[in-house]
């Protein structure tokens, strides 16, 4: 190496210009040595062993969850036809009761002296009728005799049928002002569980009144109602067969309904009908799925969230722990044919089985893809597959890669 220098050499240039040499040796001897644990490191060489799994492709089933409100199969107000006093109540709140049991007894004094008003009045057209009989009795013969005129028979029968009238008027009261004392009492309309009753012994109530006495609830089946919008709708028929939206029902699997706390209700129901409109003003469409409910778990008004199966005959399923999202995409990495990575884009549906991704475009049957540790790969990486066990790996799936139920 020369070097043009016009100041003169001294003992402190020669010093430098050798820790200058020194120096430049050990950048070019760093950089031309591969870092430890880089991509040919000077440790173990060659691609780096990560988890592998096909693509699963087969049938599966998906389950689409959506809060549900619960009402019993009758929730039916007692409300009074005639005001009064309360004077009995025979049950008490949650209380289960069975049609035609006695619930409310009211008291209105008015009610119980028109019954004996008109009790009075029937007896007195009944004394009236018999006047009127015994009228025409008399006058017959002397009719028939010629004493005297066809007239006065006449008239006498008129009377007799006025008075039958009378009557027929009388005990037609008497069974109004029965009808309205027996509406002081009060029944149960049906088989259910006694819901509050804001009401107490001496309350005034009417017809009219703002809260009913109480409600009964029957629960022996319950409603439970939940609601799709248009674009869930719309992808919710696409996957169940059948022409008509009737048809389509009837070939559903049973439901499953969770309960508040997150529990699995031990029996399945069936969705049987849905609103044939699309509300204007929630732009979603009603179903209503029945259960029974013989043992009462359930109360009417609960929340809950049900879970509707749909059979999908050919899906592709990939791990969530296979996928990362970038830029609002998610990605996974394939392998090639010599096992590099390749960056790949996927779409899933936004109803997942367990910890899979149901994969709508992307990828296809046969398709190998890395499932742990993508956080550190790069596109173009060499790896050594490790196939991983499928039936572990989509055990939410189903214990086998043949059968797919959760």
């Amino acid at each position: 190496m020369h070097i043009s220098m016009k100041m003169p050499i001294t003992k402190n240039t020669v010093l430098l210009i050798f820790q200058l040499s020194a120096a430049l040796t050990a950048l070019t001897s760093c950089g031309g040595r591969p870092q430890a644990g880089g991509p040919g490191a000077g440790g173990p060489t060659g691609p780096v062993p990560y988890k592998t799994a096909e693509v699963y492709a087969g049938p599966a089933t998906m389950f689409y969850s959506y809060p549900a409100t619960v009402q019993g199969e009758q929730n039916v107000e007692i409300r009074p036809k005639v005001d009064g006093f309360i004077q009995d109540i025979f049950v008490d709140e949650g209380a289960t009761v069975h049609k035609g049991q006695p619930l409310f007894a009211l008291r209105n004094p008015q009610y119980e002296a028109a019954v004996r008003s008109a009790v009075a009045a029937v007896k007195i057209a009944e004394a009236d009728v018999q006047t009127a009989e015994m009228d025409v009795e008399k006058v017959r013969p002397l009719v028939e005799r010629k004493i005297i005129s066809d007239y006065e028979l006449q008239s006498k029968q008129y009377t007799l049928n006025s008075k039958k009238a009378s009557l027929a008027s009388a005990r037609a009261e008497l069974i109004n002002a029965n009808v309205n004392v027996g509406y002081t009492y009060l029944t149960s309309p049906s088989n259910g569980v006694i819901g509050t009753i804001p009401y107490k012994v001496g309350s005034l109530v009417s017809s009219t009144s703002a809260n009913p006495l109480t409600t009964v609830y029957n629960t022996n089946n319950i409603y439970v109602y939940f609601s799709l919008n248009e674009k869930q709708l719309l992808e919710f028929s696409r996957t169940l067969k059948g022409a008509t939206l009737k048809e389509k029902l009837a070939t559903m699997a049973d439901v499953s309904l969770i309960l508040a706390d997150g529990t699995e209700y031990p029996e399945k129901g069936r969705i049987v009908t849905v609103s044939g409109l699309i509300s204007t003003e929630t732009g979603s469409v009603s179903f209503r799925a029945d259960f029974p409910n013989k043992p009462g778990l359930i109360l009417s008004g609960s929340s809950a969230t049900i879970k509707v199966p749909v059979q999908i005959e050919n899906a592709l399923l990939i791990p969530q722990n296979a996928t990362y999202d970038m830029q609002g995409q998610k990605f996974v990495y394939t392998l090639n044919d010599k096992d590099s990575t390749v960056n790949t884009g996927i779409s899933v549906s936004a109803n997942p089985i367990g910890n899979l991704y149901v994969v709508e475009s992307g990828l296809k049957k046969g398709d190998k893809i890395v499932v742990e540790g993508v956080g550190n790969l790069r596109p173009g990486m060499a790896v050594k597959p490790l196939l991983s066990n499928p039936d572990s790996l989509y055990a939410d799936a189903g214990k086998s890669m043949i059968h797919t139920k959760l």
